[in-house]
């Protein structure tokens, strides 16, 4: 299961979460510039050895230690690495950064990294492998997201042969799943390579953190921030209900909008139930639309009786985020 956007809208810009993204990527940059990527991850990876072993344990500084705890989240170890968890953080990160606020977030995105990293060590107490990747502090990002929003649709594909399938699942489903997976490999020792209990540690860990970290009132600061950085688009994917009268070939819904958008012209990926799938299909806003208006998308009606189709009518309905 792969999934491609949650249904679920945020009221501010995920500044924090853009930022970890790209610090991401700036690192993984680098370490495709190392002549020796080995010693590289060894060095700023999480090796749970140097920690147990006094052979290894010598030749590191406390800093040096302590700083691998960070490091290790910041480093991955292929272009389909990096790809996987960057895209699930798109994904969930920007609910809870609009839930817990921009600088609480990151607070929480660190410690859960950091949590996952001893989850991993308490497991693997003599490996000399470098654990390395975010999917340790992205799990934790998961693990928020399955408590505050168990409900959510995530639109999720399926490959299933060659035929991409669509579907929208409830969070919770895809969550729980995810974690029943995650803790079967690493119960049965499947997967060579891959940090299972960092996943399962930083899933936890996320789940704790949140509680803790709701207890704690945002400051006035927070608040200026969430002032600066709220949206002034709605979400760029909205899922949509067509329906339409028996008589009428074409099918008749809603699109939000902004008035910023409305002003200015903007455009969506709307998510059309088809059957048991689900169709994208981009909708072009154009500027100066009112309240009201109609948007036609051509041939995404119903099947008329000489085999064609009639078009899709979207009214135009603007609210602030």
């Amino acid at each position: 299961m792969i999934p491609i956007r949650d249904i679920n809208p945020s009221k501010t810009y995920p500044i924090v979460n853009y930022s970890l993204i790209a610090i991401n990527i700036l690192v993984f940059m680098t370490q495709l510039g190392q002549s020796d990527p080995g010693k590289f991850n060894f060095y700023y990876g999480l090796v749970p050895a140097r920690y147990t072993t006094s052979d290894l344990l010598s030749h590191f500084t406390f800093g040096q230690q302590m700083f691998s705890f960070i490091s290790f989240m910041f480093l991955h170890g292929g272009f389909l690495h990096i790809l996987g968890n960057l895209w699930s953080l798109y994904v969930f990160g920007d609910n809870i950064e609009d839930r817990l606020g921009h600088f609480r977030y990151l607070a929480f995105y660190i410690l859960c990294g950091i949590a996952s990293g001893i989850s991993h060590l308490l497991f693997n107490l003599h490996s000399h492998s470098p654990v390395i990747g975010a999917s340790g502090a992205i799990s934790g990002v998961m693990g928020a997201y399955f408590v505050l929003f168990p409900r959510a649709k995530i639109l999720t594909l399926i490959p299933i042969i060659f035929i991409p399938w669509l579907i929208e699942i409830p969070a919770f489903i895809f969550l729980g799943l995810w974690f029943i997976f995650q803790f079967i490999n690493a119960a049965g020792s499947g997967g060579a390579g891959i940090a299972w209990w960092a996943h399962i540690g930083g899933f936890v860990s996320g789940i704790v953190f949140l509680k803790l970290f709701e207890i704690i009132p945002s400051s006035g600061f927070t608040e200026k921030a969430r002032e600066v950085t709220a949206r002034k688009t709605t979400n760029m994917l909205q899922v949509i209900r067509p329906l339409g009268p028996m008589d009428d070939a074409n099918l008749y819904a809603t699109i939000r909008i902004t008035s910023h958008e409305a002003a200015m012209g903007t455009s969506k990926i709307v998510n059309i139930p088809w059957g048991v799938q689900n169709r994208l299909v981009k909708v072009i806003i154009p500027a100066g639309v009112r309240e009201g208006n109609m948007v036609r998308v051509s041939g995404f009606g119903k099947i008329t009786p000489d085999g064609g189709r009639g078009d899709l009518m979207l009214k135009v309905l603007i609210q602030e985020v």
